[in-house]
């Protein structure tokens, strides 16, 4: 499994809305500016957010983008699973019946490997990762350069 670049930059836009959003709407022309991502790109990524009910937008001059709940409430795995689609490590193949053997590898290997990325995905959520974000951009501000 690959994560593409839909779902890592939405993912890093996200991260940097919780972080920098005090109960306002952000543009995401700030958000694209801070993550060095183009603006037309977000665009499309936040459409797709807002779909999924994720972030909301907010129109008029002090408008811009807002999470749609809390960041507590919103895991990794949702928003990979709104960016990226349903996602396998190895899925079945469309149309054809699997012999015994890779029954035996699907069961035993494939599926176990999605579990665990799955449990971790749902175990992370934006919170999380902002509060992660917020400790490296802590230590980093610390750092004196000699």
């Amino acid at each position: 499994m690959k994560i593409s670049t839909k779902g890592r930059y939405g993912l890093r836009a996200l991260v940097d809305l919780a972080a920098n959003a005090q109960d306002s709407p952000l543009a995401l022309a700030e958000i694209a500016g801070r993550q060095k991502i183009s603006l037309n790109y977000l665009e499309q990524v936040f459409g797709t957010l807002r779909k999924a009910g994720i972030v909301r937008s907010v129109k008029g001059p002090s408008g811009g983008y807002m999470l749609g709940r809390d960041a507590a409430q919103i895991t990794v795995e949702e928003v990979l699973r709104a960016l990226e689609g349903e996602f396998s490590i190895a899925p079945q193949e469309p149309g054809q019946e699997p012999d015994l053997v890779q029954r035996a590898i699907q069961r035993l290997v494939w599926d176990r490997i999605d579990e665990k990325v799955n449990e971790i995905l749902t175990s992370k959520s934006l919170a999380a990762l902002v509060t992660e974000y917020q400790g490296l951009k802590q230590a980093s501000d610390n750092m004196y350069y000699l």
